[in-house]
């Protein structure tokens, strides 16, 4: 099972990630992170195939994949 860990306190929100997910575990979240912006959320953990187009998209390399 892969696990993914975001560094939601450096997240922006941009969605990059959002819109790559094949399975679609990854949305943008409802609290604000210290630097005011919704940082993303994983709906669903055990779904998560481990490709890890999630912290390829990431432009501020905060997303990591581990199989």
């Amino acid at each position: 099972m892969a696990k993914i860990t975001i560094k939601s306190d450096k997240c922006k929100g941009c969605g990059l990630c959002t819109a790559v997910c094949p399975k679609k575990i990854l949305k943008i979240g409802d609290k604000l992170n210290v630097k005011g912006y919704l940082p993303v959320d994983i709906t669903d953990m055990d779904q998560c195939i481990g490709c890890a187009m999630c912290a390829t998209m990431c432009p501020d390399c905060i997303i990591t994949v581990e199989r």
